[in-house]
């Protein structure tokens, strides 16, 4: 993809979800195309497709290391007010555009010790898709797949109507699947749990229910929840103060600093209220979905490691705001 498509993916790309109908024929019919028996578990793709990969971040390991350290030595130097770091706000861009800020807020959670799960809260959802869940399998990254936490995933399946993307019919992902590279760079044993959150009532309380079953487990968990700022520009039909060279000081002094300012509240039903009104984030759902997940383990302070847009890494009429953010005790 080109850069400027890299900048943001706006909407949900079309996919394919496998009909629960078929799903239960295979389980009553496993037979392979010469009619042999198989195992059940031979007709699920156990693996979900790296869809961006070499094209919105490296898909060789080595220069997908090389890139991520590049990401620390230019991050900004910070004082981290926080005791144990709990999770955060990453944005999902192309890595040359909002790489270096999610690789920043990845890089300190790592004070709070090696997690053995790491909840993702993303997708471009609105009010009314239904929220969804990767119940199974793994994902792939340059590294090497990351396995899901199929225990957890169950038992949020139990509780809320979430739709099942089983990793070999899946949709493409980039609100996730940028961040997955970063993260087992940092914590190569820690499983991952990707939840699609639509920006309603419902989505806080999948957040918060998901942090009363990871206390209840005891697991050790890092929680994040992945949005973009405003996106400004013809191509995102939002252009109301002319050219980009005029408008951006405004998004960035007005619309951007309202939505994160409703971030550091912690507050997730002013973030979907702000968020909806304004179109100042483009997965609200997911991050009001992290910061009631990461309020119910007990976060009491919010510090923002950085912010830019896409204008400071290509100057051109479409641009959007990126912010990362860290929450702990």
């Amino acid at each position: 993809m080109y850069p400027k498509e890299q900048a943001c993916q706006g909407e949900r790309l079309s996919g394919i979800l496998l009909p629960k109908a078929l799903l239960a024929l295979q389980e009553l019919y496993p037979k392979d195309i010469l009619g042999k028996e198989v195992s059940p578990r031979r007709w699920k793709v156990q693996s979900r497709k790296a869809f961006f990969s070499g094209s919105w971040y490296p898909s060789d390991p080595d220069a997908c290391r090389r890139q991520i350290e590049s990401f620390l030595g230019s991050a900004p130097a910070i004082s981290l007010g926080l005791l144990e770091p709990l999770g955060g706000i990453v944005p999902h861009a192309g890595w040359v555009f909002s790489g270096r800020i999610a690789a920043s807020v990845v890089a300190l959670l790592r004070s709070s010790g090696h997690p053995d799960t790491i909840v993702l809260f993303g997708g471009h959802l609105g009010p009314r898709d239904p929220s969804w869940i990767m119940p199974e399998g793994s994902w792939e990254t340059p590294f090497g797949p990351v396995e899901v936490d199929e225990e957890l995933a169950a038992e949020l399946m139990a509780e809320f109507p979430l739709e099942r993307e089983l990793p070999g019919y899946a949709q493409p992902d980039n609100t996730i699947e940028v961040q997955l590279p970063i993260l087992s760079h940092f914590f190569p044993k820690s499983r991952i749990l990707p939840i699609g959150v639509a920006p309603t009532t419902e989505g806080i309380r999948i957040g918060s229910r998901c942090a009363e079953l990871i206390l209840k487990r005891g697991v050790k968990a890092l929680i994040l929840g992945s949005t973009d700022l405003t996106h400004y520009g013809p191509a995102y039909g939002f252009c109301p103060k002319g050219r980009a060279s005029q408008a951006e000081p405004w998004v960035r002094e007005v619309l951007d600093r309202a939505v994160i300012e409703r971030l550091l509240d912690m507050e997730p039903q002013g973030i979907l209220l702000e968020a909806l009104k304004e179109k100042n984030a483009c997965c609200p759902g997911a991050a009001a979905a992290a910061v009631a997940c990461i309020r119910a383990l007990g976060a009491k302070t919010a510090q923002v490691v950085s912010y830019a847009t896409s204008r400071d890494v290509m100057e051109a009429e479409d641009f959007v705001g990126y912010v990362g953010i860290i929450y702990g005790k």
